[in-house]
């Protein structure tokens, strides 16, 4: 398959050194980029008691990164062509790095929402131009064991993030959530300076104006409506409504635009390959699941169980170990294994992991057994979300491959908010006039099959992969 040149990046070697180069400096930036993440999130309390602001404010501290990450991950596809994967994640290294320095220096609430804006604008480039160059460097026969490596932050971040997050709060201050990502900034903007790849001579690609003012906005209003949603507990309340149809327009625009245009933002041409196209649906369907349900976790330990955040935290490791231990193995496998198989498997096992857990899910459970079927669930999603960009993007043309991982970071990121939103909402429905303990872990337990609903539903495009690895 063959679409318009995306001069400028990174030409697929597949050579190891040239790979191991690459690897090094993609995972360093992705480490940093998810221990913000789960540092800040546990942290969003002790914010609120140290800026003296609600905590619906003090969350636009998650919300406003959220939507910078969405609004600019459209334009990953377009700045790697027209100035080369190098520059464009050294560039979002940068972003993020100085928007780290500055969020320690906030004096209140609005400026630290400001700076987090600007870090959400280098994480949104940091993951799709770091896969992309993962990608183009490594030979289709060793794809999987690149990108078993290339998950590695989400094995290392979960784990790590949030009891380092409560850790510097309690011994240092809040500045240090944001300045420990300081001097791994500096050193991955190093690394990057002499280890990437240069890239060839740039062709002046002419950015879709059109197609970015209705892409970035029209995402960046979807999420926003969706977690608005969410957070209300009523996804038609009109600030929640508004945002949501609006962004669905412009999305709709801009897809009406990319089909038909000669140079569009992004080609969305690329989903009329089958496994390609399955693979995205794959992403939507089941991020959608997880994430949902990883929201659903620490809201039961806390609300329920009445349990601490470094508590619940501590808790959630099993999960990540189990998630990154069965990454790094099914996606190595993948590069002989088929794909489908390993995939519906892992969609299977995942589903039934969190039906285990829904299952038994009361107000007095062990946690042993909650952490057992956790286990579980997270065995199966190791064999999900990294073999399947694996498999989606292992048969794209060099050319193709910056906007087929453009349009995987977009739909993740939809998948996942619209996800949360929804358990968010159905969690609300169930929890009013929930006046124990026991009732409130009903609510929970039916509002975890909707999760668990959202995972099976995956496994229909999944069965739509190749059966064989090309």
């Amino acid at each position: 398959m063959r679409s318009l040149p995306a001069a400028g990046t990174v030409p697929a070697a597949g050579h190891a050194p040239g790979l191991a180069r690459t690897l090094t400096v993609v995972v360093i930036g992705s480490v940093m980029a998810v221990l913000d993440v789960t540092i800040v999130n546990v942290a969003l309390h002790p914010l609120a008691a140290v800026f003296r602001a609600p905590l619906a404010t003090v969350q636009w501290v998650a919300t406003g990164y959220t939507l910078a990450l969405a609004a600019v991950i459209p334009v990953a596809a377009w700045a790697m062509a027209r100035y080369g994967a190098k520059r464009t994640y050294l560039t979002a290294l940068t972003l993020f790095t100085c928007g780290s320095a500055a969020a320690a220096m906030s004096w209140n609430i609005g400026t630290l929402v400001l700076f987090r804006v600007v870090q959400g604008l280098g994480g949104g480039l940091l993951m799709p131009v770091g896969m992309a160059m993962v990608v183009q460097a490594a030979d289709r026969e060793r794809m999987g064991r690149a990108m078993a490596v290339l998950g590695i932050p989400v094995l290392v971040g979960p784990v790590t993030g949030p009891v380092l997050g409560g850790w510097l709060i309690d011994a240092a201050s809040w500045h240090w959530i944001f300045l420990v990502n300081l001097p791994v900034g500096v050193v991955a903007v190093v690394l990057a300076a002499v280890l990437l790849p240069g890239t060839g001579p740039r062709h002046a690609r002419l950015l879709d104006v059109p197609g970015l003012l209705t892409l970035a906005p029209g995402l960046a209003a979807l999420v926003y409506g969706l977690s608005t949603g969410g957070a209300r507990g009523d996804l038609t309340a009109p600030g929640a409504l508004l945002p949501t149809v609006a962004g669905a327009v412009l999305i709709a625009g801009f897809v009406a635009r990319a089909l038909t245009a000669r140079h569009p933002l992004l080609h969305l041409q690329l989903l009329r390959e089958r496994h390609f196209a399955a693979g995205i649906a794959t992403m939507t369907l089941f991020p959608a699941g997880y994430f949902g349900s990883m929201l659903l976790t620490p809201m039961y330990y806390q609300g329920v169980r009445g349990l601490g955040a470094t508590e619940s935290g501590l808790l959630g490791v099993p999960l990540a170990v189990a998630v990154g231990t069965s990454m790094q193995i099914a996606t190595r496998r993948i590069d002989r294994a088929s794909p489908r198989r390993v995939v519906v498997s892992g969609i299977a096992v995942a589903a039934l992991g969190l039906a285990l857990f829904a299952a038994q899910l009361g107000a007095g459970t062990p946690y042993w057994r909650l952490c057992a079927a956790l286990l579980v669930t997270g065995a199966g999603v190791g064999m999900v979300m990294m073999p399947v960009n694996t498999t989606a993007t292992r048969m794209l043309d060099p050319v193709d491959v910056p906007s087929g991982s453009t349009v995987l970071a977009i739909v993740s990121q939809f998948g996942a908010s619209a996800g949360t939103a929804l358990v968010s909402v159905v969690l609300a429905a169930h929890t009013a006039g929930a006046a124990d303990a026991g009732q409130q872990a009903a609510a929970f337990r039916h509002t975890y099959w909707w999760a668990t609903a959202l995972l099976l539903a995956a496994a229909v495009p999944a069965l739509l992969l190749p059966h064989r690895t090309k």
